[in-house]
């Protein structure tokens, strides 16, 4: 791939890089105030940034080979640089910017390769002097970018697990107050993340739609969000599909509390894993065919714990608890049977 000074011809002033996420429990709830547990992955975005000296940004993905240019704080024509767009406009760069993009987290797979781009280059932008923000308000300046110059009205996990999270601990975030703790992996368990290799793009997808549902459900149950509703009794009324919709929601968020409880072990964090699925493919309708076969292998295999699609869902990857060590064999013999797209992500 060309590097910086090979399709600018300087070097670049700063550089700086953001992971993808993987989210064990907590899926379509951080829209709704809910409470999720993502965990970073190695997988990171970088972006390298030079001042050109004129009123345009000029963006390379060096991945995809592609170009875009556009003038500062407007939007981008090119969809893959509407992330890019967004994310120097509300981080105030302050005149033209030549912008290189590399990244190995995988496009399409529900690992928030969105969000790892917009936060690495807000993380730019604040090493280069033009944006002054904490982690977490980079967060909520990447969700934004995402909201009004992608159009995609998604939560704030991705970002906030981008901004803050790391690669060792699960990431306990109150998505609506923004509380966060770090809790450790249930012992002898290790994670693992497996590609369907069926792509998805939140866009073109039934994200927003899912989201207008819940929001609709919370209007005629009178609550701000369904984070409110604590007992699926409440929900009787409601009429179909936002009934299922909703109780997704009110039982992912028990599902996140209860594998919090003291004691909760490798087998109970898998059980939850299970049952969060099954919410996902039958009342959330975000699953697909092939997710829910990968998900099936993995359930049966001995090796591990629990497992589920994460991410938006209609395609994209799957992740599954597993017993410490055993990570790669497990993948091995998972997509051995599964077809030559299935491919392994993490670790």
């Amino acid at each position: 791939m060309k590097a910086f000074a090979d399709v600018f011809h300087q070097a670049p002033d700063v550089v700086a890089s953001a992971p993808g996420r993987v989210n064990l429990l907590g899926e379509h709830t951080d829209y709704q105030g809910g409470f999720v547990l993502p965990t970073a992955i190695p997988q990171q975005a970088t972006v390298a940034l030079g001042r050109n000296g004129t009123d345009e940004h000029r963006v390379y993905a060096a991945d995809l080979d592609e170009w875009a240019a556009f003038p500062v704080a407007a939007n981008a024509q090119a969809p893959f640089a509407r992330y890019v767009a967004g994310a120097l406009a509300l981080g105030g760069a302050s005149g033209g910017l030549n912008v290189h993009v590399t990244s190995d987290v995988p496009m399409g797979a529900g690992l928030s390769s969105s969000a790892a781009l917009e936060v690495a280059v807000l993380r730019a932008l604040r090493r280069l002097g033009d944006l002054k923000a904490n982690d977490e308000h980079i967060a909520l300046v990447a969700q934004r970018a995402e909201h009004e110059f992608v159009g995609v009205q998604c939560g704030i996990m991705d970002q906030m697990a981008s901004s803050v999270a790391d690669t060792h601990t699960l990431l306990l975030l109150d998505t609506r107050s923004l509380e966060r703790q770090l809790r450790p992996l249930p012992a002898g368990a290790e994670v693992l993340v497996l590609d369907s290799g069926v792509p998805r793009t939140l866009a073109g997808s039934g994200y927003n739609e899912r989201r207008a549902q819940v929001e609709e459900a919370a209007r005629l149950l009178g609550v701000p969000e369904l984070r409110d509703i604590t007992e699926v009794e409440a929900l009787t009324g409601l009429p179909s599909p936002l009934l299922e919709r909703a109780r997704h929601v009110v039982t992912e968020n028990a599902r996140v509390l209860a594998a919090l409880e003291e004691g909760v072990d490798a087998a109970r964090f898998g059980t939850l894993m299970n049952a969060s699925h099954a919410s996902l493919r039958d009342d959330y309708a975000v699953s697909h065919p092939r997710l829910d076969e990968l998900v099936r292998r993995l359930q049966a295999h001995p090796a591990v714990y629990g497992a589920r699609l994460t991410g938006a869902g209609f395609g994209g990857a799957v992740v599954a608890l597993v017993q410490a060590g055993q990570a790669t064999a497990v993948a091995a013999e998972v997509l051995a049977g599964y077809g030559p797209e299935g491919r392994q992500v993490v670790p």
